[in-house]
């Protein structure tokens, strides 16, 4: 027997309660991830390592989320892999204070990477029957401001800490602070829920629709050209592009625009639907040009990009994918496109990162063909997914 759908302030509500949940955890994650590039330099990493490191998290944490999505879809238990995943993710944070080698501080990149995977799939799917309710993009986007607000936050006390010591390292262990706090809210956001359990079961859905399959290749393919900060953060130290306290003060920035713009295309998305992250998209290949080849003055026109196409992806990825899949499924829906989104993510950072230490405009040409090609599949999409909805 299926329980009635939560009334918009419930929902609206239990958006928020996990919206903090994601803040602290943001802040946490948010703000190790703005030094990662540089700390690994400092600790003796090449642009390559840097590329495979960033991409590797990304690679084994994508893969695990296909598994972890249909276990969420099978066992029903969502808030107790959300818990787990959010554990994991944020215990090892700290200890990049202690990493006395690149080695090291990679293990636990990665380790960070897999506890977000874990939870990932069960938390959106807790989050996606919200939407429902106030509408995928209003709700998607407003969780990605409220996490976007986190990773402005984390980011300045790791400018304050860095600003402080001269060094990375020690600025990590500030950042478990913001980590007990995301344990903290996350009790706040179960008991806030406005089903107790797991969400209801939807009528069965043997296979995921057809069109999602090419959503999913569309997204790999953003994914492929979309430029990783740490190696943005790499080359703009490298050149001497930005003082090394400036570069978490960048990515504050652009976490800060990052959230405004997911908010303004959540609600774009709600009344135009998936086009509009073409928009998105044309931006943000922008960083990629004014990044490596605009100097001292395409530094910040660069992050700015980057931050507007990622804003667009937060708030309209998800909203497409609750659009078409029903509820029984979304676990291994959302699992699934993590896994293709993470792979094909490993792939273009790992090739941007042997192309930059050949071919800067090589490493440009490659991430706006792959954003161009994702940008004319989401685009013929947009009809498809309006008639699956």
């Amino acid at each position: 027997m299926s329980r009635a759908k939560p009334d918009r302030k419930a929902a609206f509500r239990f958006i928020v309660a996990l919206g903090f949940v994601s803040l602290f955890a943001d802040m946490t994650y948010e703000g190790a991830h703005s030094v990662i590039g540089p700390l690994l330099k400092d600790l003796g990493a090449s642009a390559t390592q840097v590329g495979i490191i960033a991409g590797l998290g990304e690679m084994i944490a994508a893969s695990l989320r296909y598994f972890s999505g249909k276990l969420a879809d099978k066992t029903r238990a969502y808030w107790t892999i959300t818990t787990l995943g959010y554990f994991l993710n944020l215990v090892v944070v700290p200890g990049l204070a202690f990493a006395g080698n690149w080695q090291a501080a990679a293990l636990l990149v990665i380790a960070e990477r897999t506890g977000k995977s874990l939870r990932g799939p069960a938390r959106d799917v807790l989050l996606s029957e919200a939407t429902e309710v106030v509408g995928y993009g209003t709700g998607f986007g407003l969780h990605a401001a409220m996490d976007q607000t986190g990773a402005v936050l984390g980011p300045l006390l790791v400018a304050t800490a860095v600003a402080r010591s001269h060094h990375f390292g020690p600025a990590f262990i500030w950042l478990a602070v913001p980590a007990l706090g995301a344990f903290i809210a996350l009790l706040f956001a179960r008991a806030m829920s406005p089903h107790k359990g797991a969400p209801p079961a939807a009528p069965a859905e043997k296979q995921l629709p057809r069109v999602f399959w090419f959503y999913v290749a569309a997204a790999g393919l953003l994914a492929l050209g979309f430029v990783d900060f740490p190696l943005l953060a790499y080359h703009f130290q490298k050149n001497s592009l930005t003082k090394p306290e400036v570069v978490p003060l960048l990515y504050a920035g652009a976490m800060g625009l990052n959230g405004l713009t997911a908010l303004i295309f959540g609600r774009l998305f709600d009344r135009f639907g998936i086009q509009v992250i073409v928009l998105g998209i044309i931006l943000s290949l922008l960083a990629l040009p004014f990044g490596f080849l605009g100097g001292a003055t395409g530094v910040y026109i660069s992050v700015a990009c980057w931050a507007v196409g990622l804003g667009a992806q937060d708030a309209t990825l998800r909203s497409g994918i609750s659009q078409v899949v029903s509820m029984n499924k979304r676990g291994t829906a959302f699992g699934s496109f993590n896994a293709a989104y993470g792979i094909l993510w490993f792939v273009g950072s790992v090739t941007m990162g042997v192309l930059y230490d050949y071919s800067l405009l090589a490493l440009v040409v490659f991430g706006i063909a792959a954003q161009l090609v994702a940008a004319v599949i989401f685009f013929t999409l947009r009809s498809q997914l309006r008639k699956a909805s």
